[in-house]
């Protein structure tokens, strides 16, 4: 019985392998008859894994989906990627994931044996997950999404840009595409005959989807560097223009690509497009970036940067210094390094296009 059991759980790791087996593999593999392959298929269906015959010479089997989630058999690295990404999933961009992650991580920690908790402790222990701000997507959204970019299908749905204003959109979807908390859909929008990103928190699907399309080649090979260079310069209500007094090289250092574009002028300046949906936000990052700058546009931002100025030496005062900002500033314990880190965190708040 202990013999069969074990023969039993062995053919389950091997359908979950490969989609396909044939019989004949299969009884190999396992140091059986196909007779007997046949019986532990039989007493599988019966445990409630849907695993279908394939016709032709030889016949086959292959796992297929069922009503119902049946228990799944992980080796090790899988148990222990699995759980860090649950452990991990717990903060994430997805509206109900945390308290989902949770029992599903309760459920795993409970049946994992000593020595993966302890792999999986020691990751976690090591791991900080900074919280990030902002609207979280919701499943069913993504879900809808990323069906209608496996199928090819056309996808309609209402959506609210960053002026709040409505409309409605035809597209054909390609990629979901994950930025800090945000989720985007990337695809081709029929009415403007152009590429366009949505944010998926913004978006609410029509049903039924549209008719299939057949699929067109992406603008670029490495969809990444793509977004990069489009998120900073576009689809921001505000979009600052700076000449900056340090070389590109040095200032690309500072600016994280996801948040400004860095167009060279000469070996000493540097021209910086970057956008935001708040000028407060943009007044505290070119304050940040640790160059000397003029504002080209807009001219908001001046009056923010005066504000913000005024502000900080109020503040100064406060804490009893006399002369918050008459000689050249101390370099900060925060180094370059980590506000790039910041800033780059911060530009999560900016919308995209559409």
């Amino acid at each position: 019985m202990l013999e069969t059991s074990a023969r039993l759980l062995r053919l389950l790791a091997l359908l979950q392998i490969h989609r396909d087996w044939s019989g004949k593999e299969l009884a190999e593999r396992l140091g059986v008859s196909p007779r007997t392959v046949r019986r532990d298929v039989d007493k599988l269906r019966t445990l409630g894994y849907p695993i279908n015959a394939i016709g032709g010479v030889g016949g086959g089997y292959q796992l297929g989906a069922g009503a119902s989630l049946p228990p799944l058999l992980l080796d090790d690295e899988e148990a222990v990627a699995v759980a860090v990404g649950l452990r991990t999933a717990a903060g994430g961009a997805i509206t109900g994931i945390g308290e989902t992650s949770v029992r599903a991580l309760a459920k795993l920690d409970q049946v994992l044996p000593a020595r993966l908790r302890h792999q999986v402790d020691t990751l976690s222990s090591a791991m900080v997950i900074l919280p990030m701000p902002g609207s979280t997507a919701d499943p069913s959204t993504l879900i809808a999404i990323a069906s209608a970019v496996r199928d090819h299908q056309r996808l309609r749905f209402d959506y609210v840009s960053h002026d709040d204003s409505a409309s409605v959109r035809d597209v054909e979807p390609y990629r979901l595409v994950q930025n800090g908390r945000r989720w985007y859909l990337f695809a081709w929008d029929t009415g403007a005959s152009d590429w366009r990103r949505f944010r998926a928190d913004r978006l609410s699907t029509r049903v039924p989807t549209g008719p299939r399309f057949l699929p067109r080649s992406l603008p670029a090979g490495d969809l990444v560097d793509y977004f990069a260079m489009r998120t900073p310069a576009n689809g921001h209500r505000y979009r600052a223009v700076l000449t900056m007094h340090g070389s590109a090289a040095e200032v690309a250092e500072e600016v994280p690509p996801t948040l400004g574009v860095v167009e060279p002028v000469d070996d000493r300046t540097c021209i910086l497009r970057i956008g935001s949906d708040s000028l407060d936000h943009l007044a505290v990052w070119v304050a940040a970036f640790g160059f000397e700058f003029d504002v080209r546009e807009p001219p908001e931002l001046v009056d923010h940067l005066r504000t913000l100025t005024a502000r900080l030496q109020r503040a100064a005062q406060r804490n009893g210094l006399a002369s918050p900002l008459s000689g050249p500033p101390e370099e900060s314990s925060l180094d370059r390094s980590e506000k790039s880190g910041l800033l780059g965190h911060e530009q999560g708040l900016g919308r995209p296009l559409g």
